[in-house]
């Protein structure tokens, strides 16, 4: 039995957490024992424990990747848990804890934030490449686009072990089902229902979707917004300037699956930081198409003309002839759905992300010996 300690600074259930709870629902118990590590009252904790999965919690590093107050609890418990591997999510203070105690490490790297003047510099890249390999034995990347930030910032190509992420698939809606969550959202049978599932931030493309969306004027189309963040006001305001009840500002959605059930189409806009959506996921689970930005992984989840459609990010024209053509064309958006669930099925699911995990602490181990 291989013993694997996972540490997470997140209080909320974000990317990097919803990440780990797909990995330990599917996870292979007869050969791996798991432990997770979190700050004190973060909302991860009841869902690990719903889980089955020992959930230890410490009074500091919440949602802080370097805390020194939690370096001697962590090594405290590592010596209590005494795991073979250690894999840190957000949390710079784990992988130092865990080298302290002679611990293998591996961490995720989660975003794709593209690295400062000073880290991209040579020296900056050299030094960060010798601290990385000092604090941990292996990185996986969320996708291409974090592989590349990586490698940007001087992490050798050699200790990255690139993967996309999984997820468990949603119940295909009945109907009736389908019919009522559009009602909830206050959609009718005559509405074309775009929908954006993500964080309202400036670099998640929000303004480039009402852009389209006001180029799109005079067609029934509607849009679901579903999430929180800064840049909601902005959305707000630009929304009033659409004729009214053309934006649905839905905020914090906790059943996803009734989101992305009243959509007829799934929009994902970034331009900054995309790496393996794990809505975009969702929504081929279900059969929903959609049309993405070429921004970082997103590429890799959908295929051109295949299970949706790629525009030039922050290119509103192009986004809204995406819109307009899946709209126009009921046969096309039917048989993309099917090819979604198609690709989700064959290399998607939380199954096939967890092997992939397992693969790469049975890589580092070996290395190790």
């Amino acid at each position: 039995m291989i013993s694997v300690l996972q540490i997470i600074s997140d209080t909320n259930i974000g990317g990097g957490g919803r990440s780990l709870l797909s990995y330990l629902q599917y996870y292979d118990r007869s050969r791996f024992h798991v432990d997770v590590v979190l700050p004190r009252g973060s909302a991860l904790t009841q869902r690990v424990q719903t889980l089955d999965v020992p959930a230890h919690e410490v009074d500091a590093m919440a949602d802080r990747s370097l805390d020194r107050a939690a370096l001697a609890p962590l090594r405290r418990l590592i010596r209590q848990l005494d795991p073979q591997l250690i894999h840190t999510h957000g949390s710079l203070t784990g992988r130092i804890a865990g080298r302290l105690e002679g611990r293998r490490v591996v961490y995720t790297k989660h975003c794709a934030f593209p690295p400062g003047k000073l880290l991209a510099s040579w020296p900056g890249r050299t030094v960060n490449g010798w601290l990385d390999g000092l604090l941990a034995d292996g990185v996986v990347a969320v996708g291409p686009a974090a592989r590349s930030i990586l490698r940007a910032s001087g992490i050798p190509d050699r200790r990255i072990h690139e993967m996309l992420n999984g997820v468990s698939p949603l119940p295909l809606p009945t109907p009736e089902q389908r019919r009522q969550a559009r009602e909830t959202f206050g959609f009718g049978p005559g509405d074309f229902v775009v929908g954006i599932l993500a964080r309202v931030e400036e670099y998640k493309g929000h303004s480039t979707l009402l852009d389209a969306l006001e180029q799109l004027k005079g067609r029934p189309v509607r849009l679901l917004v579903a999430g929180e963040g800064n840049y909601l006001e902005e959305v707000r305001r630009r929304s009033a300037a659409l004729p009214q009840g053309t934006v649905v500002l839905a905020g914090f959605v906790r059943e996803v699956e009734r989101a992305l059930w009243a959509m007829d189409l799934q929009v994902n806009a970034s331009y900054v930081s995309e790496t393996s959506s794990l809505s975009l996921l969702e929504g081929m689970s279900i059969g929903l198409p959609a049309v993405v930005s070429n921004c970082g992984g997103n590429p890799a989840l959908i295929q051109n003309g295949e299970n949706g459609l790629i525009f030039p990010m922050q290119d509103s024209a192009a986004l809204a002839r995406a819109i307009a053509r899946l709209m126009d064309s009921p046969d096309d958006r039917a048989r993309m759905g099917v090819r979604a669930r198609e690709i989700f099925q064959t290399r998607f699911t939380g199954q096939i992300f967890a092997q992939n995990v397992e693969q790469v602490y049975l890589d580092i181990l070996k290395g190790a010996k």
